[in-house]
């Protein structure tokens, strides 16, 4: 049965901020800074600086590459893939730092993964998804002083630091050469990049234009690049295809998280604060989907993240979607994830994480989603409703308030969606963005 809520709810939600439902005194809406604040922040001026530190400034989920998203051809053989090729790839940073250093994933993969030669460099005229890099910017890069390393199965490597001076919002271009490829087709990667890297045969790691190179838009192997920073924090944020950026414009770098990044760039006493993008298309909380559940990786994804401080749960709408449209099925799959959700927020409390919730948006006229009975959107309410109202959350985000029609609660704005009434637009992302209070990272 669907559920409708009550009157005096809807006239309670009404009364607060779109953006948040706050469960401590000390968080409320963003505001300009006061005298007070001011006076506040020269004293904090005043203090001693906090040593400098590693701190994750970009990240990509780990997971298995499914067969459709492995490297095109000729790239991906019966013994293999990338055997003499090489792969360029560009991410964006959020904060700088004057020195960064690389992470490389095979947890999935199913050989060892030899990395002949690794290179960094600007990409040209700074761009999201280039195949050339700026003139003069290339440096190698090194583990533990060698060109070349063998990751083992299972296992994530750090390079070692490299002098760069990174700013803050920038892009960074990655190339990789496997002179023997990987021997195996179970390889790590984050197919949801909406970045596009190239491959291209032969050797062309310090090359400044890759001729004839062939486009793909994945990310392989490359799973972090940290930075060595002053008084910079990371807030991790664990979602699906909502924060991975599903509807969002490939290169453009326009996800909810990004424009958030904006924001706090822009923001008083909030551009020292690094956002990390845990999520996949796909992903569950309960249960394995695309990549591995969230209580499953909450460890690997935050908690094991440099400077993480901060979490961001947003996720839940594909347990409820995936699961039957029966009553019992939706009892249990809402319960389920309140366990899970009331599980992360106590792990990561002991490591000193503060942990915001956001609420699930509504999915009513998704074809895959949406039922007749109203039984999952009875399950989301059910869900939100503890969100909001448990108190386990350090703050409430509240998505669903910002993006909803107020005239069919169980829809999204009818602007705001890519056209199938689950995913946004770059103009929903960034209403979810605009509904994160900025004080909750001074």
């Amino acid at each position: 049965m669907r559920r409708t809520p009550s009157i005096a709810r809807l006239i309670a939600a009404a009364t607060l901020p779109v953006a948040l439902f706050a469960t401590s005194s000390a968080v409320g809406s963003a505001v300009a800074p006061t005298s007070a604040a001011a006076s506040s922040a020269e004293a904090a001026a005043h203090r001693p600086k906090a040593d400098p530190a590693w701190v994750d400034t970009w990240t990509a989920m780990p997971q298995l590459t499914e067969p459709s998203n492995m490297p095109p051809p000729p790239f991906t053989t019966d013994q293999g893939v990338l055997d003499d090729a090489t792969l360029r790839q560009t991410v964006h940073v959020t904060t700088g730092g004057d020195q960064i250093r690389l992470q490389f994933s095979n947890e999935f993969g199913g050989a060892p993964l030899p990395l002949t030669a690794i290179s960094v460099a600007l990409p040209l005229d700074g761009g999201a998804g280039v195949s050339a890099i700026e003139p003069g910017s290339s440096q190698p890069v090194t583990f533990g002083g060698e060109s070349s390393v063998t990751i083992p199965m299972g296992a994530r490597y750090v390079s070692d630091p490299l002098d760069l001076d990174l700013a803050a919002g920038s892009n960074l271009t990655v190339t990789v050469y496997l002179a023997d490829g990987q021997a195996s087709q179970s390889i790590t990667s984050h197919p949801g990049s909406r970045t596009t890297s190239y491959l291209v045969s032969g050797n062309h790691v310090a090359d400044e234009t890759l001729s004839g190179a062939t486009s793909t838009d994945h990310w392989y192997f490359l799973s972090a690049v940290e930075a060595w920073s002053t008084g910079v924090t990371a807030t991790a944020i664990l979602g699906d295809s909502l924060t991975d950026g599903r509807g969002s414009t490939t290169n453009g770098n326009n996800r909810w998280p990004d424009q958030l990044f904006s924001r706090l760039q822009a923001g008083y006493g909030t551009d020292d604060v690094s956002v990390l993008n845990q999520a996949a298309g796909g992903n569950r909380v309960l249960n394995e989907g695309l990549g591995p559940s969230v209580v499953s990786r909450v460890d690997r994804d935050v908690l094991a993240r440099s400077g993480v401080n901060r979490l961001i749960i947003f996720e839940g709408v594909n347990d409820i979607g995936t699961a039957a449209a029966t009553e019992a099925a939706q009892e249990a799959v809402a319960a389920d994830l309140i366990t899970a959700f009331d599980q992360i927020i106590t792990r990561a409390h002991a490591h000193g994480i503060e942990v915001y919730g956001a609420t699930l948006l509504p999915f009513g006229n998704n074809t895959g989603y949406d039922d007749a009975g109203g039984l999952r959107e009875g399950a989301r309410q059910t869900v939100n409703d503890w969100i909001r109202d448990s108190g386990r959350f350090d703050a409430v985000l509240d998505f669903d308030a910002a993006v909803r029609d107020p005239a069919q609660p169980d829809q999204l704005l009818p602007s705001v969606h890519d056209g199938d009434w689950l995913h946004l637009n770059p103009e929903g992302y960034g209403l979810l963005a605009a509904a994160v209070p900025l004080n909750l990272f001074r």
